[in-house]
Formats: C-alpha cells, structure tokens, sequence
C-alpha cells in the first residue's frame, strides 16, 4: 500500500501495513499525545470493502458503548448485527468473530475510555488472544499514555506481552512544517516555535492568514479552539492537574533548578521528583545537564519545557489569562511581539543540539550535543567566569569536539563571535588533551564577516 498524503508518518503507516499482512491477525497497540494524528493514521489503514470496523469511545456507560459498537458494525455491512442485546463484551466479540470477514480490523479508539466502563475488558481480549481464535486483526489505541503504557508494559496487566506491534506516535520533526504550511525555513522555525510537532495544530494554524492571527484567534481568545489545550493535555494522564499545570507554570517563568521550582511550590524538592518525572516521561518537559555530567548523577540539571505550545502558554498566555478576560489581546499580542525573537531563540538552540545529535558534519560523526555551563579559569580571572555555550559534542570516536553558538537575530558579526568562543575554548575543562576543536556558529541570517566560521543557518538545520 502506498501512502502519499503522510507527511512523516509513512513510516508508521508502513509498519502497521506490513504487521497486517502477517498470516495471523494482529494485536496492535498505538499510542500517543492529543491531537499527534493516531486516528488518522488508523483510518488510513482500514479498508471499508473488508468491513473494517473503527470505533471511537466515549465516557458514556458499559450498556451503551456495546450499543453503539453494534450499531458501528452494522454500518460497515455486518448485517443486523445490532438486533442483538449483547449481555457482555465477551458475548460480543465472539458474537463478531463469527460474522467478519477474514483478516479484517477492529479498532477501538481512546480505550482508556472502554475500560473505565467496563473493568474487565482487557482481560476479556487477554482470554481471545491467548485462545487464538481470533478472526480478525484488533487495534487498541488511546490518548493517555500513562494508561496505555499500563495496559501494556505493565507485567500485572492482563495484555501485558500480547501485543504484536507497540506503536508510539511522536510529533512531527521541524523540517517538514514548512512543507505543511508553505513557509521558508526562518518562518518555519518560528512557526515551529509556537506549534511545535502537532499534524492538527499545523492544521489550525494554516486557516489564518498568518502566525500572529492564529496565535490571537487560537490561543488568546478565550473561545478559541486551543485556549484550554494545556489543561486538557493533563487531564489525559495527570491525576493531580492543578500541580502539574504549577509546575509547568513556574518551569515556563524562568524557575529551572529543582531547588527553585521547590521554592516556589512551597514543597520540598523531594515531594515533586515524581510530577516532574512523570512530565518527563510524557514529553512535556525535559532535564538538562551540562556537557560531560553523569545525568543521573548531576547535581546541575536545569528542567525545561519540552513541548512548543505548552512552553509558549505559560509563558505568553497562563499569566495574562486575567487581561485576555477583560479582552485585551492587543496588549497580550505587544507583550508576544517584544519578546518572540528570544522566546524563538530558545528553540532555535534546541533545534541546533537536536540537528547535531547523532549527525556526520564535516565527514565527523557527532554522538549526543547539549549545552555547558560552568565556571572558567583564566590568568586575569583567578575567581573564575561563569560561561554557557549553546552547543557542545564531541565525535563518536573522542577525537573531535563541536563547540558552537546559537543566534536568532539580525546583525551579528562572524569574527566577533568566533573571537569570543576561541578566547574561551582555552580555558574549558571538558576538552581532553589532542581533541581537535570545530567551532560552529548557528545563525539566522548572513552575518557581517561571513568567511570567518563555518555557519549554519535555519535551512541547512531544516
């Protein structure tokens, strides 16, 4: 099957495509955040001549799903299915399993859904599967990943070790947002600054006519379609929203260290290691160390918000929501256009360290890049200076070290910057003794003194 449509999904279409044509039907699980294109990606693969069966659940009751599942069926051309009262999703899908056809799917979307109505359902499919019965190929898919990943990974759950494809959709890397959206590559990364990786946010973004008309029409109208996004992101896999919600809050505000976030929760640190890894482990917010640091051992990790639109809500809308009700977006909109070169800075970097990680630059593979902060020691300054560089990697076989530095403005010169890199680079405790040094510089635009450094710009990161 040949997928033409897919920006960068192709891949996982291919997946799921080549699992179906195995001789026996499939258990399929696919997971991932709100809004990533899970049920589009599903519906591309059901084909209605075969009688494929998509299912979308909701929070009504046990009685009811099953009624409605069975009118589903019907639909599709499994004749008078729903004539019957099925006492029980056991009854049910055996009841199902006689009347499709051969390799066909069924598909329950957000079953999270499913089995809070109905407890035992797993253990129903867990009992199919095991029996090897099964006619048809089944798909289980969802929004909360933390459910999902318990139904799944967890060995005290009935599925636990049946699935045949585990399937996680992340979001969309930035190179193909201008594709999506006909932009070049500096808007794309601005673009990819607020959107981030979402398929349905690129979608909503592309009815305005420009980025700064979705941004008011999508995010700070309190009516707007995504105005109440980040809440319900959370409410997907957070039990306690209102802690999460404060911690992204005080992350996006600039407090980075634990002992800060810590501070202003007004807990200690070690009653909110768990939120925070739990925000971890979903994507939305990512630790830091420096260069060369154990990231178990470190003491220097620094959280960041890990997600475009969580990160560009509580800086730009949370702490304004009290102006946006008295509807005074125009205030809100100058606070955005005064800071967005820097706030668009600070995804640049990230898309700089992403690019070099595990890339060959120059004929030299690089393994993993992140940032470096520290004190340095020179001659005229025994006290020791505080320096950060943007992007530090070193080559996958220790030979060679990647220093470079990020920029996302206007009028930059080239030997300045160099000059002020190589004035430091002497004096930096990471650099082991015959490594040869690359210096690097990302920029947005053609800088004064261009031959001085090897430069990068967004449409060679893009």
């Amino acid at each position: 099957m040949e997928f033409k449509d897919f920006i960068d999904r192709k891949d996982y279409l291919e997946r799921v495509d080549e699992a179906l044509k195995r001789e026996k039907p499939q258990f399929i699980v696919i997971y991932g955040r709100r809004r990533i294109g899970k049920s589009k990606l599903i519906r591309e693969i059901m084909d209605w001549k075969r009688k494929d069966i998509y299912f979308l659940s909701d929070q009504t009751n046990e009685a009811n799903q099953r009624m409605l599942f069975a009118k589903t069926a019907t639909m599709v051309g499994i004749e008078d299915f729903d004539k019957v009262t099925y006492p029980d999703w056991e009854t049910l899908l055996r009841a199902l399993n006689r009347r499709v056809t051969e390799k066909s799917i069924v598909c329950f979307d957000e079953f999270p859904y499913l089995v809070k109505s109905c407890s035992s359902l797993p253990s129903v499919i867990q009992k199919l599967l095991n029996e090897k019965s099964l006619k048809f190929n089944l798909i289980i898919c969802g929004s909360s990943q933390q459910l999902m990943q318990g139904y799944i990974l967890d060995r005290k759950e009935p599925l636990y070790g049946l699935a045949d494809e585990i399937i996680r959709l992340m979001p969309i890397p930035v190179q193909y947002i201008g594709q999506a959206l006909g932009c070049n590559a500096q808007q794309a990364i601005e673009e990819y600054a607020v959107w981030g990786g979402v398929p349905r946010y690129w979608e909503l973004r592309a009815d305005y006519k420009d980025n700064e008309t979705a941004i008011e029409k999508l995010l700070l109208d309190n009516k707007g379609f995504l105005a109440d996004e980040p809440i319900r992101l959370l409410r997907d896999d957070m039990r306690d929203t209102v802690q999460a919600s404060t911690l992204l809050s005080i992350i996006g505000n600039g407090a980075n260290r634990l002992s800060e976030i810590a501070g202003r929760v007004g807990k200690e640190a070690t009653q909110i290691t768990e939120p925070l890894g739990k925000l971890r482990e979903l994507g939305y917010i990512r630790r830091e160390v420096p260069f060369g640091e154990d990231e178990k051992k470190s003491k220097k990790g620094i959280y960041r918000i890990n997600d475009s639109l969580l990160e560009f809500n509580y800086r730009f809308v949370a702490p304004y929501k009290s102006i946006l009700e008295l509807g005074r977006t125009e205030t809100v909109l100058s606070i955005i256009k005064a800071q967005f070169p820097g706030y668009v800075g600070d995804c640049w970097e990230h898309l700089c360290r992403q690019y070099v990680s595990g890339n060959i630059i120059d004929g030299i593979a690089y393994n993993m890049a992140s940032r470096w902060w520290g004190k340095i020691f020179s001659e005229e300054n025994k006290d020791g200076e505080m320096v950060e560089l943007d992007v530090v990697a070193e080559s996958i076989d220790k030979k060679h070290i990647l220093i470079g530095e990020c920029k996302w403005t206007n009028k930059e010169d080239a030997q300045r910057l160099v000059n002020s890199l190589e004035a430091k680079i002497k004096y930096l405790p990471f650099i082991k003794k015959g490594q040869s040094v690359h210096v690097i510089l990302f920029l947005k635009n053609e800088p004064h003194n261009k031959d001085a450094a090897h430069i990068l710009y967004p449409a060679d990161i893009i």
